[in-house]
Parts: structure tokens; sequence; C-alpha cells
């Protein structure tokens, strides 16, 4: 414990700030134990009250996490690269199938929505002290909501689901404190857990969502919050069915007090039914976000929830940007108004592509996952080298590791803008570079 690194002080802010300046310069190593309150309060001549206040500031600074009996502890750092940087370097003429981004071609043009939203601009400038969501999109979204059994509540508007994400959970959580996330996952979701200070809980999935008893143990354990992606969930497609919502509603309302936050990032590139778990906990939010129908670069997402967790959000949001752009706000629902994405041709699209693809890969006994979304997860048994096969065989996929921590290798392949002309070759190529998966074939743990 400690090695020969000797912790000073006599006020809780020199204790804190000794151990601090030890973890920066590295002579305190993430995942080092710390000694017990009391052995350190004895060590350095102090009240205990004294160390357990150090600790607390370090808790809160995100510097250690504290785990019961098992004492403190280091916390892990957030990577210095993230997820999205483990990549491969896709070199001229090989086909980039690694990039997760939706089909140029299925999204709307923007120039007559930004037009008419500009317009409305120079006729009613936005100025300080105006509402910060427009009322046609609150409309719109509310009324997509109530057909999808999202219970009311308030409305926010986000830069992005990742940005809403970030916000409810610094509303309710400290450092130190659990959150429960499907693995594999998103890989900026994995990435901002820690950067927050929070602890991730990985939890398993299938093709129906993430699995009850893994989310029952994780909350029984002491997980505050669950992450729940309801369509299209990244890496693997896939979609909370109806059982499987029942299912994990059963555990929420045994955890009344966990703070569920759902992504339902698929809306519109879907044709599943929605299944929300959101009424549940006394704590909840849900997301929909319009990057995947309408464009990444739009960075606009809705959000609603509880009235108290939509209070914090809105609050905190006004002691910062203040508001999303309501020419962005007025673009948006211009698109939805106008049907500038037929969300049923897009869904079949997708669909057509990620079956056509996990069809011709069965028929080579490659195990594929895909229900739903722009994605198919292949497990592989030798990630690196799956990943480099392909790559000299002329195809460029993402590797695994960016969106797992405990599920096994894989690959995920974005299926969005291959063509039948490709998915031959592709899975020929697939089946080539990897194994055909071995053991339970309905999880991907």
């Amino acid at each position: 414990m400690l090695g020969d690194y000797r912790i000073s002080g006599r006020r809780a802010a020199e204790i804190s700030a000794s151990i601090e300046r030890a973890v920066g310069e590295g002579a305190l190593q993430p995942g080092e134990l710390l000694p017990p309150m009391r052995e350190l309060a004895e060590r350095l001549g102090v009240n205990p009250n004294t160390v357990a206040a150090a600790y607390r500031t370090l808790r809160e600074r995100g510097v250690i996490e504290t785990a019961g009996r098992r004492g403190s502890r280091v916390r892990p750092k957030p990577a210095t690269t993230a997820r999205e940087m483990i990549r491969v370097e896709v070199p001229p003429g090989v086909r980039d199938l690694s990039d997760g981004n939706p089909d140029p071609a299925l999204l709307p043009p923007l120039a007559g929505a930004f037009a008419a939203a500009a317009a409305q601009g120079d006729k009613e400038p936005v100025l300080y002290g105006h509402a910060p969501v427009d009322a046609e999109l609150e409309r719109l979204a509310r009324a997509g909501l109530d057909a999808d059994g999202v219970p009311d509540g308030p409305l926010a508007v986000t830069s992005g689901a990742l940005d809403a994400v970030e916000r409810v959970l610094a509303a309710h959580l400290r450092p130190g404190d659990a959150v429960v996330v499907e693995d594999p996952g998103w890989g900026s979701l994995l990435d901002l857990v820690p950067a927050l200070g929070l602890r991730t809980v990985p939890v398993a999935l299938d093709d129906e969502g993430p699995l009850p008893g893994d989310v029952r143990r994780a909350l029984e354990g002491g997980a505050r919050a669950l992450i729940v992606t309801d369509r299209a969930q990244n890496p693997t497609g896939a979609a909370l069915s109806a059982a499987r919502a029942e299912a994990l509603r059963a555990v929420l309302a045994d955890h009344p007090e966990t703070l569920l936050i759902e992504d339902d990032h698929g809306h519109h590139i879907v044709d599943l039914p929605l299944h929300p778990l959101a009424g549940v906990t006394h704590r909840w939010a849900f997301s929909r976000s319009a990057a995947k129908a309408y464009g990444p670069d739009l960075r606009l997402a809705v959000l609603t929830g509880d009235p108290l967790t939509l209070d914090r959000v809105r609050g905190r949001q006004r002691l910062g940007p203040g508001w999303v752009s309501l020419t962005l706000q007025r673009a948006v629902a211009r698109l939805w108004a106008d049907g500038a994405v037929d969300p049923a041709a897009v869904a079949a699209r997708y669909g057509q592509r990620r079956d056509a693809l996990a069809a011709a890969l069965g028929r080579r006994a490659v195990e594929a996952h895909g229900r739903s979304g722009m994605n198919l997860w292949v497990p592989v048994p030798d990630e690196t080298g799956a990943v480099a096969r392909l790559l000299h065989a002329g195809w460029a996929v993402a590797p695994g590791a960016r969106f797992r921590m405990n599920t096994p290798p894989g690959i995920r392949v974005t299926v969005s803008t291959l063509t039948d002309a490709e998915i031959e070759p592709l899975a020929e190529a697939i089946a080539a570079a990897v194994r055909p998966g071995e053991g339970d074939r309905r999880t991907y743990a």
C-alpha cells in the first residue's frame, strides 16, 4: 500500500493536497489502495474526522473512489486516448465500413428548412430572455413522445444525445457513484462516465437489450444509475422487445431510486416499436436525437424527464450555453413537420443491407448481430488479427475495443452505405478473417 510515498499534512486541505499531488505526479497509481482513515489519522497525529474530510474532498474531486469495506482507492483515470481514437487508419482504395455514419443519400436536404428558420429569425430576432425551446419543436416532439408511450414531462433541448446524458448524470450523481452501462456499448458514453468521476458497471445484453439478471445484480450492488439504448444500440443493433422491457421495468420497480436514462438515437431510422422504461423510477430522462436521421452536424436532441431532473438540467444549462440555437431548433421542427425523412423507407433501406449481410455471413457459419439500426456486431476470437486481415483484403471495420469492457472480442461493421454488389465479397472476406463464434449465441457476453 502506497509504496514509499508518505502522505503528509495536519489539516484536511493539506492531506487531500498531498494525495492529489502524488496522484498527479504518478507516485500514487490508479487503483492503489489508500490507508484506512483511522490508520492514517494515527500516523499523522490528527483526528479521524480530519482524514474523513480529506477523503471526502478527494472523492468529490474525482481523485479517489470508496467501495465500502473494501476501502478507498485512487480512481482509474479517464483514458488519455478516447475510445473514438481506437480505430484503423483507412488507406486510399480501402472500403470504409468503420465510421458509424448514416448514409448521406438518406439524409434530407437542409437548405430550405434553414432558410425558413433564418427568415423567421429576421422577422422575430431571438434575444436574451427568449424561451429556450421553440414552441413548434416542443409541440412536435411532445406529440411523438406521447404516441410512443413516453410519460409526460417537461422538455429541454440539448446539443445532441451525449450532451443530454452528461447533463442528467451531473444533475444527480457525484464522483464515485456507479452507473450501469451496456457492454458492448457506445464508445463515447464509456469515455464520458469515468471522465465525470463515475464508475462504470458493465452489463451484458442480447438482441433484445440488457439482461435483467445482470441489471438487478448491478443495482443490488449499489449502482445509482442505468443507461439504456432503446433501439439501434451501438454497436450491436439491439432493440428492447416488449417482453424485455417488461422484465426490466420489474427490476427497476424494486429499485425506484435508480436514475434511469434512455437514449432513443434510432428515432426515425428504425421501424421497430419503442418500448420505453420511463416512469417506473422517481428520477428518469428520455433523450431523442436528430443525428442519425437528419444529420450528425445538427447536434440536437430533445430531452424529457421528471420535473426535478429537467429543472436541474435547464437550470445548469442557463448558467452555461443558455440555450441551443432557436434557428437550429426551428429548422429541425420544419424538417419534422414537412416529413423530410420517410422513417419507414429509411428503416427499410438499412434493414435490407443489415439483413442481407447477416444472411450472407450465416451461410458461411459466421455469427452476426444486428436487429436494428445501421451496424452489425460480429464476435471474433482475435480482434486485432481480424481487423488487420480485413484491412489487407480491402475492408475497414471498427475494432470492438472501442465499445467493450468485459465482452469478448468483436468487430463492428457499419452497413449504412453497403451496396448489393458488396454483400457477398464482404461476407467472404469476413469469413476468411474470423472463425465462427462459439458458445451461447443469444448474448454478447
